[in-house]
């Protein structure tokens, strides 16, 4: 949160997002948030969502609906990482992609780019959803 405003906002969401682990919508975290009992505005919770995505403290994952949703990750996953995401119930699983990164360090030399930046993300679906959708 360096060069932010610590707000009680702030903290909420935050904490919230400690919580949860997994990729979640602004106005599912400004429910969850409700749930709690804490009293934050949506648009505060917009607004601090993308101040936190803009430092570096959330991922953002365009969902395959095209809403934003955001994540914290661990903070043993401060290095560069990619992400399995169940399209169904929201898990989400911490990767490393050793593979990935040698094809885009690859691709970067191959076209002649210096101070590549990537997000890449995989949605699928996890064995348990996939199990209770055999199971129907």
């Amino acid at each position: 949160m360096i060069g932010q405003r610590v707000t009680r906002q702030r903290t909420a969401i935050a904490g919230l997002l400690d919580d949860l682990g997994e990729f979640r919508s602004a106005k599912q975290i400004h429910l969850a948030l409700q749930q709690r009992g804490d009293d934050i505005a949506l648009a505060t919770v917009y607004r601090t969502l993308n101040a936190m995505a803009e430092s570096g403290d959330v991922e953002v994952l365009l969902n395959p609906s095209g809403e934003h949703t955001y994540l914290r990750c661990a903070p043993t996953a401060s290095h560069h990482h990619h992400h399995l995401v169940c399209r169904h119930c929201g898990r989400t699983v911490d990767v490393d992609a050793p593979q990935l990164e040698e094809l885009v360090s690859a691709l970067a030399t191959e076209h002649g780019f210096t101070e590549l930046e990537h997000s890449v993300d995989f949605v699928g679906v996890c064995t348990a959803c996939a199990r209770a959708g055999a199971a129907r």
